[in-house]
């Protein structure tokens, strides 16, 4: 008997994350399709114009958007950031440092001090 492998492959909407790209910003054709692994891979080796500019320029999805601003999701979510927005609306947005985006800064750096208080605990631990 010969095992037949079958190509994995993944929904638009999850290809996206994996590239770290907003998916409505995408081209047409991949947001119709279906995405095998081998073609993410080659998305990923060697990104196309649309991609590189995407990634560069935005608009990019939420996780990015937080992690440029340095703050958390639900971050984004208390400061009303709900939309995905492009790299010049982030820098806008650190050039002013509107009073919620500071705020969500300092929790962000405390979680990630807690956080490592406890690994350094755990460490000693073992």
């Amino acid at each position: 008997m010969k095992s037949h492998q079958t190509t994995q492959t993944m929904k638009p909407a999850t290809a996206a994350k994996k590239l770290g790209v907003y998916l409505p910003a995408t081209p047409a054709e991949f947001q119709e399709g279906v995405v095998t692994r081998s073609e993410l891979n080659e998305l990923q080796a060697n990104p196309p114009e649309w991609l590189r500019e995407l990634r560069r320029d935005g608009p990019h999805p939420r996780p990015v958007v937080a992690a440029k601003l340095g703050v958390s999701i639900a971050g984004l979510a208390r400061g009303g950031i709900t939309e995905a927005l492009t790299t010049e609306q982030i820098e806008a947005l650190k050039e002013e440092r509107p009073e919620w985006l500071e705020k969500e800064r300092a929790t962000q750096a405390e979680v990630r001090k807690e956080a490592a208080r406890i690994k350094e605990k755990n460490a000693e631990r073992s």
